[in-house]
């Protein structure tokens, strides 16, 4: 099969869980009719071997309820929280799910599905590429490279967390960092004494004015990566491009966004005292935001020890 837009790797992982993302992929794809007929026939829990019902029933839900929350909106990890507390039982733990990835991601692996990976792999004309599971199969299938694509075996070692001034970035990233025993870096540190000057006259910076700090974040960053010292690291990044820039490696890293309204960001930009970033450069920061596609999404209105949780969770650290 080609590659299906909006579709992610069955190794892609959400929370503690591989597979759940692509499943949730499947299910908006198939609401706005943009899933290939080919993945019609095994979506949903009807057939007890297809991953979509192992995974079901693994959750302790049922397929057209996970439909309907899917649908009704929500990040990946707001929905796999529902998932694990609709039964009304305590969730998986953490052991649990770690035997689950094992048994789903190796399916096909001198097992009973041994004979239909072959099978398929053949029907593909990919019998030449180093197929062992099915998750493999699919990927090669979709024209990806499975080990890339298996970032959920990796513990990531920065987390970047961005969003814009007042939404709680220094707190959250701080108090992140400690919880996990991690470095922790501020980007604002970073920057020249002539930024910090020019944002606190109130003129917004340019590309050319963040040019400079950005490579001095990517720098930490990266020693970050070559001594394998877990950190976490706090900078606004309002551009994909920034953020492009900053992601040295991606298996390595995660991207936290704190969203917040824009109400609850004014009234803490209001509150504060001596910070550099001033109240009136809050919609200058808005207008160049450029929303990621590929985060976790937090709402920062919550306690920071509450968010703590929710990103240690989602990223099953």
């Amino acid at each position: 099969m080609p590659a299906v837009t909006g579709l992610r790797s069955p190794y892609s992982r959400v929370g503690r869980l591989v597979y759940f993302g692509r499943m949730l992929d499947k299910i908006r794809l198939e609401a706005v009719g943009a899933l290939p007929a080919d993945y019609v026939a095994n979506l949903g829990d009807a057939k007890p071997t297809v991953f979509d019902g192992r995974i079901c029933r693994f959750l302790r839900i049922g397929f057209a309820d996970l439909i309907a929350r899917t649908v009704a909106g929500g990040t990946d990890a707001e929905i796999l929280i529902w998932a694990e507390t609709r039964a009304g039982l305590p969730p998986r733990t953490d052991e649990e799910c770690e035997i689950w990835n094992a048994f789903i991601s190796k399916r096909g692996w001198r097992d009973l599905s041994t004979p239909l990976v072959r099978q398929r792999a053949a029907e593909s004309g990919l019998s030449d590429r180093p197929i062992e599971t099915m998750f493999d199969y699919i990927d090669f299938d979709e024209g990806r490279d499975p080990v890339a694509t298996r970032a959920w075996e990796l513990k990531p070692t920065v987390i970047l967390v961005m969003g814009v001034s007042g939404s709680g970035k220094s707190t959250t990233g701080s108090a992140l960092a400690a919880d996990l025993g991690w470095a922790f870096a501020d980007a604002d540190a970073l920057h020249p004494a002539a930024n910090l000057a020019k944002m606190s006259a109130g003129a917004p910076l340019t590309d050319g004015d963040r040019a400079p700090w950005l490579d001095a974040i990517r720098e930490r960053i990266s020693a970050a990566l070559a001594a394998d010292t877990p950190a976490v690291v706090v900078c606004s990044a309002l551009k994909q491009a920034y953020r492009d820039h900053l992601f040295v490696n991606r298996q390595r890293m995660r991207l936290i966004y704190l969203r917040g309204s824009r109400e609850l960001l004014a009234a803490r930009l209001a509150s504060r005292a001596g910070h550099f970033m001033p109240a009136a450069l809050l919609d200058s920061q808005l207008a160049t935001l450029e929303e990621p596609a590929d985060a976790l999404v937090v709402d920062p209105s919550a306690p920071p020890a509450e968010l703590v949780t929710t990103i240690r969770a989602a990223l099953g650290l």
